[in-house]
């Protein structure tokens, strides 16, 4: 098995994964404000940065057509002075999932055609772009812990683990 198709069955594994916890999310936990982050919001968040990443660089990213400014933040803004967002209205279950097709499509589009030997492509991370896309992955599965931990807290939500998706 060639490397590409390692990392697309991985990316869809891992996507196929989040996609099971947005659609079990129970509406009750969707935009539910006692935590820090909203699901929506690890979502969207997810979402956005497995999209940037899969760019061949930041230049190259074109957000989503329904991204709202810095709803792609989880904390405080990464330059001075440092503020949280201000974060307001939810993206709705279906937005999430809309955006989570175009990341589907953008693996299957963008790996094929990516250059494994080239630097990430994104300052801030200075390693190569096949370590990237481990990155990438790792950063989904980080994020899909944390929406089934909240999930499984919830009781009659059926969520799996995937091996591997070969499409």
């Amino acid at each position: 098995m060639r490397i590409e198709e390692v990392l697309k069955s991985q990316f869809h594994a891992s996507l196929k994964m989040l996609g099971q916890a947005i659609a079990g999310c129970p509406e009750s936990l969707w935009d539910d404000r006692e935590r820090k982050n909203r699901f929506w919001h690890i979502c969207y968040h997810t979402l956005f940065y497995t999209h940037m990443y899969l760019q061949d660089s930041e230049k190259d990213f074109i957000p989503w057509a329904k991204h709202r400014d810095n709803y792609n933040y989880l904390g405080p803004l990464p330059w001075p002075p440092h503020e949280n967002p201000k974060i307001e209205d939810p993206y709705t279950k279906e937005e999430i999932l809309e955006y989570f097709e175009v990341c589907e499509k953008q693996v299957d589009e963008r790996i094929p055609i990516m250059n494994l030997g080239d630097e990430s492509g994104f300052f801030f991370l200075p390693f190569g772009k096949m370590e990237l896309q481990f990155y990438n992955i790792r950063h989904i599965q980080h994020h899909v812990g944390q929406l089934y931990d909240r999930l499984a807290g919830r009781g009659n939500v059926k969520l799996e683990w995937v091996d591997m998706d070969l499409g």
